[in-house]
């Protein structure tokens, strides 16, 4: 059967996707505009004739990135906070999703620990607390301040023992029947069923870990140690040529503090750019059936 649209249907339709396609341009637009800054030369961004596509076209911005051996630092620390963080995060929040999601007569302290966790959502210690924490567990300026302080992601917690209460209880059972005990249960049965959802948080873990900069401001006592994101807030706000060897000074024709940063900026959002494709596929099933509770 087809179904016939009414006018206000069409209306409702083309109003969706005018509004999307506006809200999409105002997302793509302006990493266009920073993409073609960082290809034109230092004149033409100064002068503001760089809209959507490079003017004078050069890669001296980006060859003056990768020569700078605080860029490939930070960029260095920012994939081993992401590869470690996100395992920690990943790892717990499997381990307190699937007792949390049995019923109280199977797991019977289930509703104390999951008002711990809320309560966690709606107070904090605040910064100073946070930040003594760290310091008198001698873990400033060092890769671990950057991931256990984030090492339980709540949010991610609730999504993850949703989709575990939603999964069938017969599929538990049938495990049990044949020899099974809980963690044969969480790691053959819970886990495979799982993907889209554990992709979907896992895509949380990756963005929140790569795009940090405050902790590394507040927790690195040297800027060889801060991640990427920390490293480039401090180039935002300055960016100082005067360490350049004389032989680069040639190049300042085409590099200039807008294309440099605009370079750097790009640089620092292309990962980003390139995993999220591969996830996107699982995030909108992962985040329904993570957030919808029978």
């Amino acid at each position: 059967m087809v179904e016939r649209l009414t006018w206000s249907r069409k209306a409702f339709i083309a109003f969706n996707y005018t509004f999307l396609t506006i809200v999409s341009l105002m997302c793509i637009i302006p990493l266009v505009h920073v993409l073609a800054i960082s290809f034109s030369s230092s004149e033409a961004a100064a002068a503001g004739y760089v809209k959507l596509w490079p003017v004078d076209w050069t890669l001296s911005s980006y060859e003056y990135v990768a020569g700078q051996a605080a860029f490939l630092k930070s960029m260095l620390v920012t994939v081993q906070r992401v590869a470690l963080g996100v395992t920690i995060n990943m790892l717990i929040t499997v381990l307190i999703a699937y007792p949390l999601s049995k019923e109280t007569s199977v797991f019977r302290p289930r509703t104390f620990y999951a008002w711990i966790f809320v309560i966690t959502i709606l107070f904090n210690g605040g910064l100073i607390p946070t930040y003594m924490i760290v310091k008198y567990t001698g873990i400033m300026d060092t890769i671990w301040a950057l991931v256990l302080p984030t090492a339980v992601p709540v949010f991610n917690v609730i999504l993850m023992l949703n989709f575990f209460r939603n999964l069938p209880k017969e599929l538990e059972e049938a495990a049990f029947i044949d020899g099974a005990g809980q963690w044969t249960t969480l790691w053959r049965v819970y886990i495979p069923l799982s993907m889209p959802s554990l992709a979907t948080v896992t895509l949380f873990a990756i963005v929140g870990h790569w795009n940090a900069w405050f902790d590394g401001l507040i927790f690195m006592n040297t800027p060889d140690h801060y991640p990427l994101q920390s490293y480039l807030q401090t180039i935002i706000i300055r960016q100082d040529f005067s360490a350049m060897a004389s032989a680069d000074l040639d190049s300042l024709t085409q590099i200039s503090d807008r294309t440099a940063k605009a370079a750097q900026i790009f640089l620092g959002a292309l990962p980003i750019l390139i995993v999220y494709p591969f996830l996107q596929r699982f995030f909108v099933s992962g985040i329904v059936l993570g957030s919808v509770k029978e």
